[in-house]
């Protein structure tokens, strides 16, 4: 059954960063660093929003269980963390509401071997806990600021399988394709055909397709072509592409 939401998503951020899939840095604000209140939180941040709803991958439910969304939004936000919301992380974007984090990473069946593609890396969050789940984490993200703060969080938090780039999403990472899977976290009107030609052999892309009313896409590549499914309804930040000097 298709669930029906309306969220206010993000375009993320970047960093250069690799645990051992599955194993973040332990830091303070960790589970694995002893902050029990948080961890608490990410807890029941699980149960009420994504075991109650539709998400059932162990290992996605884990990976959001370890991640401390509240290192990736403004102390101003913090104590609102792990509501179920949108917040705002400067620059006019938004970190994903914890549901549409994990339906995005669940949707693209993250295997431990994976290499993902994330267009817009904005705060930083779904690149983490991707890395949770997956080899390599290649990130992008266009406005600089975002691209800053997120890698000096990532970096700060342990990671070393992400890799960061200041740059236009529309253009992918060509020299690092094919990927084995791809992560789009910002709106374009249409899907990129320079992504497509990213994705390699049984891939699977997701992204929000559309200009104000908006609908989940995910493609997968088969033998025979490539298969389009449109999911649910969600409202993104536009995807920006970069204008000629």
């Amino acid at each position: 059954m298709q669930v029906l939401i309306i969220v206010l998503a993000v375009v993320l951020a970047g960093c250069d960063a690799r645990p051992p899939a599955g194993q973040p840095g332990a830091t303070s604000e960790s589970p694995q660093g002893g902050n029990v209140t948080r961890a608490k939180e990410r807890d029941r941040m699980v149960e009420a929003q994504l075991v109650a709803r539709d998400i059932t991958d162990k290992r996605v439910l884990d990976a959001m269980r370890r991640v401390p969304r509240h290192r990736f939004v403004p102390e101003s936000h913090q104590a609102e963390a792990y509501d179920d919301t949108p917040l705002p992380i400067g620059e006019g974007q938004t970190i994903s509401q914890p549901y549409i984090v994990a339906y995005m990473t669940q949707a693209i069946e993250p295997r431990a071997t994976d290499r993902v593609l994330e267009i817009g890396t904005g705060s930083g969050y779904q690149a983490a806990v991707l890395a949770q789940l997956v080899k390599e984490v290649y990130t992008i993200e266009i406005v600089p600021g975002l691209a800053a703060r997120a890698k000096v969080v990532l970096d700060e938090l342990g990671y070393t399988n992400i890799r960061t780039r200041l740059g236009d999403g529309y253009a992918g990472w060509p020299e690092a394709a094919p990927f084995d899977k791809i992560v789009v976290t910002a709106a374009p009107a249409e899907v990129p055909q320079t992504l497509v030609d990213q994705l390699g052999e049984s891939g699977i892309m997701i992204v929000p397709v559309g200009r104000g009313d908006q609908i989940m896409n995910l493609l997968r590549r088969t033998k025979d072509g490539l298969v389009r499914r449109e999911t649910i309804p969600v409202r993104f930040v536009p995807m920006i592409k970069k204008t000629p000097a």
